[in-house]
């Protein structure tokens, strides 16, 4: 390529090509996934590119490049109580999410900027697809004919891999709803691997189903089909780290980015900085994340937590709604800064849900956890960091005053967690590149490269038989049993021409 026809920019580590025009679809109103997608494409607004960003929650200060276009409506994701997610199965957990992203989907295809778009003539050079569940959004990769990229905000879901055929052997990658690590004993090894496959062929029979009618309806019976579309995909980027999530392999075009959101320039506001410097005892973090609210505990439950705080020396900072009763040392908000307020150095506890973003950015801190987790991935997460040494698990049926105070203990007063959390840390960060700058690399490389289809695994022209090599194992089976025959009837001839029995 001539030097000509190339922008640099400076201040930033790596060459580009000439600016491009990306589209960006958010087909989820969940606000805790923006934090990655607004750091991402930011980042490539910043290197010149021109960015149109379709979905429901905008920049609160807006930047050069960056367009923001509302599809918001009435299916954005509220708030929901934990009692709604305790006590059903995985599958249930799945459908609801999905189901709402389906929602999300229908209310986004009546919005004008979405009509409008189906219609346009703009020229766009790659198209960014936010991949959880639903994936109404990928014909406009079709639509414009650009290279698809799509993020996943969490580890990789079970149905990820399929759509680049990348490895995911349940021998030792636990599945993405069940609370193994990757030291799997015989019995988990069965139910992972049972599971595994139960979930991939009830996403595609329900899921995926249900997405292509949606796709007959809106963008029209001429279309490639949902599965077909899925597996053109030029790059996924995944939210996940080898340090701190099972260590897997990886085709280039499935791509680790695991803390790309996390920014180390922040600053605590003035009352926050004060309140935790004059934290003698240090502090505790209590967070549920952005879509459970721990005010909606059950009141012994609840009760148990404002009992327990009372009776430390730490100071508690809490992200939630009006409580009644709290001791002084608790202090309470609706919205906090979290990464900044884990960085300070009084902090000496997070208490979370195990999401992914939250756990990620008390990793990237140093700060050991109690970990409640409720759904989807969170049980996953937890048992992880457990077995790294750097959290605790707290059981939500199991919470009592007692065991609050217990597990708070066992992570304020044992050394192991804390240097567990600060050695996780030091590998988390230890990277030749950024998350963030592999993420714009590897963007623009499919850009550069039309989609970059060099990068495609032979393995998705295979069909399920013939990537499992059962063909190949079956053709040697009968090739032994067919010499086995031979051998056993040349040597009864030979026996009988010996004996003179022929």
């Amino acid at each position: 390529m001539k030097c000509s026809h190339i922008l640099v920019i400076c201040a930033l580590p790596i060459c580009i090509s000439e600016a491009a025009r990306i589209l960006a679809l958010i087909n989820y109103a969940g606000r805790s996934q923006y934090v990655i997608f607004h750091t991402y494409l930011k980042a490539l607004a910043a290197r010149g590119h021109q960015v149109d960003v379709y979905g429901y929650h905008p920049l609160e200060k807006p930047v050069p490049n960056y367009t923001d276009i509302i599809i918001g409506g009435s299916a954005v994701l509220k708030n929901v109580s934990i009692e709604q997610l305790r006590g059903q199965g995985r599958f249930q957990v799945m459908s609801y999410f999905l189901d709402n992203m389906l929602q999300t989907c229908r209310v986004a295809f009546k919005n004008e900027n979405i009509l409008n778009l189906m219609k346009s003539n703009i020229t766009y050079h790659a198209v960014i697809t936010l991949f959880m569940g639903q994936d109404c959004f990928i014909g406009f990769s079709h639509r414009f004919k650009a290279p698809l990229i799509s993020i996943t905000t969490s580890t990789a879901l079970p149905w990820v891999t399929y759509r680049n055929s990348n490895p995911d052997n349940p021998a030792y990658i636990p599945n993405y709803f069940l609370p193994f690590t990757n030291q799997m004993n015989f019995w988990e090894r069965l139910i992972n691997t049972v599971f595994y496959c139960t979930v991939k062929v009830w996403y595609d029979r329900n899921v995926n189903t249900a997405t292509e009618e949606f796709f007959k309806h809106h963008y029209g019976k001429d279309y490639p089909s949902v599965r077909e579309l899925q597996q053109r995909i030029s790059l996924i980027l995944v939210n996940s780290h080898f340090s701190v999530n099972t260590p897997r392999p990886t085709l280039p075009t499935f791509l680790e980015i695991g803390g790309l959101h996390i920014k180390s320039d922040g600053k605590l506001p003035q009352d926050l900085q004060t309140y935790f410097d004059e934290a003698k005892e240090g502090a505790i973090y209590f967070s549920m994340g952005s879509i459970i609210r721990s005010e909606t505990f059950t009141k012994t439950k609840l009760q148990a937590f404002i009992d327990a705080f009372s009776q430390l020396p730490q100071r508690v900072l809490w992200k939630t709604g009006n409580i009644s009763g709290l001791s002084d040392n608790v202090k309470t908000a609706a919205w906090l800064p979290q990464l900044e307020i884990l960085k300070h150095p009084n902090v000496r506890v997070f208490i979370t849900h195990g999401g992914l973003l939250g756990t990620q950015e008390a990793i990237y801190a140093g700060v050991p956890m109690i970990g409640i987790p409720v759904m989807l991935d969170q049980p996953l997460n937890i048992m992880n960091y457990v077995s790294k040494g750097v959290a605790v698990h707290l059981d939500y049926d199991s919470i009592t005053t007692e065991n609050v105070l217990k597990a708070l203990n066992k992570v304020l007063h044992e050394q192991s967690y804390r240097t567990n959390a600060k050695r996780l840390s030091q590998l988390f960060r230890d990277r030749p590149q950024s998350a963030l700058d592999t993420a714009i690399y590897w963007t623009e490389y499919v850009i550069r490269h039309r989609g970059a289809p060099h990068l495609r695994s032979a393995a998705l022209d295979l069909s399920w038989y013939q990537y499992l090599l059962l063909d190949v194992i079956l053709a040697i089976i009968a090739l032994i049993i067919a010499l086995g025959f031979i051998v056993f009837y040349s040597f009864k001839l030979m026996l009988k021409l010996v004996t003179g029995n022929v």
